[in-house]
């Protein structure tokens, strides 16, 4: 299988993390030759440009990008044609050549993990699977434990490691140095907030606490400008569905969980089997998807009139669907080709059916669990398209590193369900960039500083060669399959050809890459195998990780 191209410039921030007490090991400090730059002037040239705000793509355009940030944007000819010398942007200190490339703004995934012992033991396989995918910006639910999630921020926000650029949220109650002996009450809910807030969080993943202790926790994190997202989880949902959260200030619903549950038409709870069993996994994963056909319907005065709130709310959806998609098909989830070379031989024993291991609930997966699995996407799919006609903003989250689904690769998968949900492409492009930047800069009280391709803000930019918006698949990292019809073989064609924490952009010839305090490229030429690594420059500092083909020299598969 070969790797071959996306070039990925973006904005680093990183992350080590122990998950909880489950242990990471942190990045490695970046190495010597990582890096190349900042440059004080970068053009990327004759490149088209999909800028994330769901306009269309525009090209071919010279991008000017000075240290960090992106300078100007110019259009310099039309398709098809030669472009003409005058006119253009001045030579930089570093030229991209873009021609027959796209480029767009760098990737948010909302809602990721940092594995963890024993599943995946370092965090550096999946910071470089998440940029390999052109994902720049991450929002930790959380990462891992508190003070290591904010001390790899501070090193990510250095450039001293090759990771994306990290928000961090945590759950109430915890964190090193918080007596989790003491009652949790309003007071104490409040107390944690202000504690949490000192320690530098970004803001605060919530479950579905008692109504009292989640008017505190919203309440008090407004005051601070910490954002917040919340999985309402069936054991609390009864007292605080989705509907509930919102009305209490709720940023963003994250999954389906506290969705369906606004939306029962006979009952007020879900009517469980009677020996339903919610630490019995199969149950818990099993009779979820049985909501399909117990709330009120598509259009329906009830159903409009919840959407129409959340609208009204500015309330962020962040569906993951991909990390469920398992249960409407296992079978195609079990043997999605990037297993064999890039699921890591322990993450893959976690994925097999498991009492223990959470969201390893195959014990007897049953063609009745498929349809009901199937019957359920189609509503959910439906309710957040409608979401979105409305004007209300969908994210792209994950949630990976469970259910068969590895990092980065189910970040693509994310953006092909948007697809099958009813989203344009260029609506997908917009979920996955400026919508994901909003959600995280949005409670602060802050602008945000990348998400669109605009003069001013952060160059952190994705190229690729193909065209996304013809075809999703072309941004896995494997890439997608083509015949050559000059050839009559088949030949994979786009994938990942550079992946950095790039603080800004770019594109270059084979040998160079980008990092440091610009964007951070790694290139994977094309045509290369996994175990050959190189290099491409980028925006300001190429990064050197290779992070596709360095993966598979530093890790070995199942």
């Amino acid at each position: 299988m070969f790797i071959r191209r996306i070039l990925l410039l973006a904005a680093a921030a990183t992350l080590a993390c122990a998950q909880g007490n489950v242990s990471i090991n942190g990045s490695p400090d970046r190495k010597t030759g990582e890096g190349e730059g900042p440059f004080d002037r970068m053009v990327i040239r004759g490149i088209t440009m999909i800028d994330g705000t769901g306009a269309p793509a525009r090209g071919p355009v010279d991008i000017v990008i000075r240290n960090n940030r992106i300078a100007e944007i110019r259009s310099v000819g039309a398709p098809g044609v030669p472009i003409p010398e005058r006119g253009r942007p001045p030579k930089g200190t570093k030229e991209i050549d873009g021609t027959g490339m796209y480029i767009m703004p760098g990737f948010v995934d909302l809602h990721v993990h940092t594995g963890g012992a024993p599943k995946a033991p370092d965090a550096e396989y999946v910071h470089k699977l998440w940029m390999a995918h052109g994902v720049t910006s991450v929002r930790g639910v959380p990462f891992g434990g508190m003070d290591w999630s904010l001390k790899e921020r501070e090193r990510s926000a250095k450039n001293q490691i090759v990771a994306p650029r990290l928000f961090t949220y945590h759950r109430p109650f915890t964190g090193e140095g918080w007596d989790t002996s003491a009652a949790q009450t309003p007071e104490s809910a409040r107390a944690w907030v202000r504690w949490a807030n000192e320690k530098g969080i970004d803001g605060i993943k919530l479950g579905a606490q008692d109504p009292e202790i989640m008017a505190a926790l919203l309440d008090e994190g407004k005051k601070f400008g910490l954002g917040s997202t919340a999985h309402l989880d069936q054991m609390g949902v009864v007292r605080m569905n989705a509907r509930d959260a919102v009305r209490l200030g709720l940023g963003t619903v994250t999954h389906f969980y506290g969705i369906f549950e606004s939306l029962l038409k006979d009952y007020t709870i879900q009517p469980y089997p009677l020996n339903h069993n919610y630490n019995n996994e199969q149950d818990r994963f099993g009779q979820v998807s049985r909501l399909w056909d117990k709330i009120y319907p598509r259009g329906s005065k009830e159903w409009n009139d919840f959407l129409d709130e959340l609208l009204q709310r500015r309330v962020f959806m962040d569906p993951t669907m991909t990390i469920y998609s398992a249960g409407r098909d296992l079978e195609r989830a079990r043997t999605f080709e990037w297993h064999d070379r890039y699921t890591l031989p322990s993450l893959w024993a976690f994925y097999q059916p498991s009492r223990t291991d959470h969201g390893s609930y195959w014990y007897y997966w049953t063609t009745e669990d498929e349809y009901n699995w199937k019957k359920f996407y189609q509503v959910w799919m439906s309710l957040i398209n409608d979401y979105k006609n409305k004007g209300g903003r969908v994210t792209t989250g994950t949630d990976a590193g469970f259910i068969y689904q590895t990092f980065g690769f189910a970040y693509v998968q994310e953006l092909e369900m948007l697809r099958e949900a009813g989203f344009h492409p260029l609506e997908v492009i917009r979920s996955a960039t400026l919508y994901g930047a909003q959600a995280l800069h949005e409670p602060k009280g802050k602008p945000i500083e990348f998400g669109i391709i605009r003069p001013g803000l952060l160059a952190d930019l994705v190229i690729v060669d193909q065209n996304p918006l013809e075809n999703l698949k072309v941004l896995y990292g494997t890439g997608a399959v083509r015949l050559n019809d000059q050839t009559g073989r088949s030949e994979r064609v786009g994938g990942v050809e550079a992946a950095g924490g790039c603080r800004r952009h770019g594109r270059a010839r084979q040998g160079e890459g980008p990092f440091g305090h610009q964007p951070r490229i790694t290139e994977r030429g094309a045509g290369l195998r996994p175990a050959t690594p190189a290099v491409m420059p980028a925006c300001g500092n190429a990064g050197k990780d290779a992070s596709m083909a360095s993966l598979k020299a530093r890790f070995t598969s199942h």
